[in-house]
């Protein structure tokens, strides 16, 4: 069974928790469209943090971002910095699936990647997010509210979770 967090991410908290993380972080970050900024080297650095360490599928992820027009590639910037990156496809039903999130190493467990994902939120206006995850990154994802199980090892000694978040109740 998912887990609702009901009204957790309405307009108006999206609006107050924004505010207040970039508050207590003294910024004023920018979530702006970063593909056609995908042959910098920043991009590519945090894009490759989020794919297992293989430049063929750093390529192949790149690629996709350029011409498959139903996956987003956003940024969280700073004063001109690149704080983050999150991509996404939109999917049926009002279902987004996160193929990619990363932070920064130096700015992590500051609130970006929860704000990356309200951003989502607030700009797509969906019923549902999914991703599919290692165990490292389902931890994120269930402390920021996502519901997550196990789909068991798709590798040897590699465990893969889905992790789901319902915005809305129907």
């Amino acid at each position: 069974m998912e887990h609702v967090l009901e009204g957790l991410f309405c307009t108006e908290i999206f609006d107050i928790l924004m505010g207040s993380i970039m508050n207590i972080l003294g910024c004023d970050p920018m979530f702006t469209d970063i593909r056609p900024l995908l042959d910098q080297e920043e991009v590519l650095e945090l894009l490759s943090y989020s794919i297992y360490p293989d430049p063929d599928r750093l390529r192949q992820a790149v690629n996709e971002y350029r011409t498959n027009s139903s996956l987003r590639l956003y940024g969280l910037t700073d004063d001109g910095e690149l704080l983050g990156i999150i991509g996404y496809a939109i999917r049926e039903n009002e279902q987004i699936q996160i193929l990619h999130l990363a932070v920064r190493p130096d700015v992590r467990y500051s609130g970006y990647g929860r704000g990356m994902i309200l951003e989502v939120i607030g700009t797509e206006n969906p019923a549902r997010l999914f991703a599919e995850t290692d165990a490292d990154a389902a931890d994120f994802y269930r402390n920021v509210g996502f519901t997550v199980e196990s789909l068991g090892e798709s590798y040897p000694e590699v465990e893969r979770f889905r992790c789901t978040y319902i915005v809305n109740e129907s």
